[in-house]
């Protein structure tokens, strides 16, 4: 592997295979590596604001090589965060698309309005056409796959769908894509250059059918496409309420939206998620505690059965919707009582 001398970002092929290049700022001083790794991180992708979190710079790597369209780079660095705003983008007018893996360390991706973080094992896709924000707060190391536009055969409607979202290494079409992606990034250096182009051509075809596949889960501009994400959410929630782990973060997780957005699909509910999760246990709760058997489930059971891991906070949430303790309404019911919620109490359904 060869080392180029950190003022410049060349590629290649020696004796008929793919070389990898790599440009490393350990060789200087720490008051020099700013301005060299900002240089070199834009050379290698498109011109991005690079800010660092710590006052000087740890030593940082980025290690390249080209197969025909795509551009496969690992990245290793300190703390940081990159910036491509409007100006950039009316400036270099070049449109790129990189999809990063996340190895370890952790990021957070803002673009398109969504805000997703990334954990060792997933990765997302950012737009060099659009403002967006990458955040790294400790140490990292990802392996980057960069690309024109134009080498991905889909619609901008289809791209923006995928755009800032988080998809896994581990299975269904995100993983396959991920292992492909993984083993060129391992095993291409010593290919031959036409055989490396046809990898790469293979690595873009593979791209656009996971665009593709993922398209529809989200599409921020899309009124239709909102409420038929709401939907699927509703239909999610209901189906796991029973899961005490059931939260704002792991509904956004399972549809792979920030939690952001998914606050803000429930904005014109006139309710909030938590609050229309709650209710939906307590009607739940509400009705096993009604059965007119005397051996019916206990308070404790039933609570537990919907997702309630304190039996204390069950029974204030239960008295602010009914106006009764679930004690009182299960003895109430028992004994033959008309019980009726109240007209605006939580758990009307």
């Amino acid at each position: 592997m060869n080392r180029a001398a950190p003022s410049a970002l060349t590629s290649g092929s020696a004796k008929g295979v793919v070389i990898s290049i790599t440009l490393s700022t350990s060789s200087l001083s720490p008051s020099d590596r700013a301005e060299f790794w900002r240089d070199t991180v834009s050379r290698t992708f498109f011109p991005l604001d690079v800010e660092f979190h710590e006052a000087e710079p740890s030593a940082a790597t980025i290690t390249s090589r080209r197969l025909g369209p795509l551009r496969v780079s690992a990245v290793t660095a300190g703390p940081q965060q990159a910036v491509r705003d409007r100006r950039m983008i009316a400036r270099d007018g070049e449109h790129h698309l990189t999809l990063a893996i996340q190895h370890y360390g952790t990021a957070r991706l803002e673009q398109e309005r969504r805000e997703v973080f990334l954990e060792p094992g997933q990765f997302a896709l950012s737009d060099s056409a659009r403002p967006f924000v990458k955040e790294l707060p400790g140490k990292f190391g990802f392996t980057a796959f960069h690309l024109p536009r134009t080498a991905l055969n889909v619609t901008d409607a289809e791209l923006r769908a995928v755009t800032a979202t988080v998809m896994s290494a581990t299975g269904g079409c995100a993983g396959v894509v991920a292992a492909y992606l993984g083993s060129l990034a391992r095993d291409a250096a010593g290919v031959a250059p036409e055989t490396a182009h046809q990898l790469g051509l293979t690595a873009c075809d593979l791209l656009a059918a996971l665009v593709r596949e993922q398209h529809g889960r989200f599409v921020p501009e899309d009124p239709e496409g909102n409420r038929a994400m709401l939907v699927r959410i509703k239909d999610h929630t209901l189906r796991h309420l029973a899961d005490p782990e059931l939260s704002p973060q792991a509904i956004a997780a399972a549809h792979h939206i920030s939690v952001r957005y998914l606050h803000k699909l429930f904005e014109g509910e006139a309710t909030t998620l938590t609050r229309w999760i709650q209710t939906n246990r307590l009607a739940r709760c509400r009705r096993d505690l009604a059965r007119h058997s005397l051996r019916g489930p206990g308070v404790a059971s039933v609570a537990r059965r919907w997702g309630f891991t304190s039996a204390a906070h069950f029974s204030r949430v239960f008295r602010a919707a009914y106006g009764m303790s679930p004690s009182e309404w299960q003895a109430a019911v028992r004994a033959g009582e008309d019980v009726q919620a109240p007209a605006s109490g939580a758990g009307r359904r």
